[in-house]
Order: C-alpha cells, then sequence, then structure tokens
C-alpha cells in the first residue's frame, strides 16, 4: 500500500507551485485563472482536512433530532420530508441549532475568511 504522499500533500504541493511559480509568470485572464485555480485547492484541502469530522457530527446532529440513524444523505432527506410534512416546525430550536452549526461547518470549509462566518456570534473559535 503506497501511504505517501497523501491527498493533502498532493493538493497543497500543486497549490504551492501555482502561487510560488505559476502565478508570478503569468498575467490577466491567465492569471486570474491561476488563482480561482488555487482557491479551489484550497477548498479542496480544507475539505479533506475538515470534512469527515464535519460530516460526523451533522450526521450525529441530525440522529438526535430526528430519533433515527442513517447516512447523512438519508437523514437529510429524512428532515426536508418532516420540514414539509409539518413535522418539524422551522422555527424548532433544536432545528435552527442544527441549521446553524451545520451552515458554519460549511462556510469554514468553502469562505473561512467570509466576514459573516469570521464575525460569528456562534462560530467556535
Amino acid at each position: 500500500m503506497m501511504d505517501q504522499p497523501s491527498a493533502a500533500e498532493i493538493v497543497t504541493a500543486v497549490r504551492e507551485f501555482i502561487d510560488k511559480h505559476a502565478i508570478p509568470q503569468l498575467s490577466g485572464r491567465t492569471a486570474f485563472h491561476a488563482r480561482v485555480a488555487s482557491n479551489a485547492l484550497a477548498i479542496v484541502l480544507r475539505e479533506l482536512e475538515h470534512g469527515p469530522s464535519a460530516a460526523a457530527r451533522e450526521t450525529a446532529s441530525l440522529t438526535r433530532l430526528l430519533g433515527q440513524s442513517g447516512t447523512l444523505e438519508e437523514l437529510n432527506r429524512e428532515l426536508c420530508k418532516r420540514i414539509r410534512a409539518g413535522q418539524i416546525d422551522p422555527l424548532d430550536p433544536a432545528l435552527q441549532a442544527h441549521l446553524i452549526t451545520t451552515t458554519l461547518a460549511k462556510v469554514e470549509i468553502d469562505q473561512p475568511n467570509y466576514s459573516g462566518f469570521v464575525h460569528s456570534p456562534h462560530r467556535s473559535a
């Protein structure tokens, strides 16, 4: 089994190459697209690092909220079904806490410097 380099190490190396070597040699539209590619790799890296634990926390939260187990996809489907059917009130504090926590975890991966995230009173520093 090949353990090295890890996916995170590969993504980091490619991003460093783009940032340190490619972007300085580029201009205009091509430089812009290289920066977009670098930012996309940063998202992938954060997803690799934080995604599994965020998914586990979301699954645990949904399991508590719904009183049943299942995959994350199944639990999210069930949540939507219950909200549509009026079985869960959208103003339910437990639902709102779940949605806030889940949304913040997704923003932390996608846009960790977003001012609404950085200044959120719900964010765990």
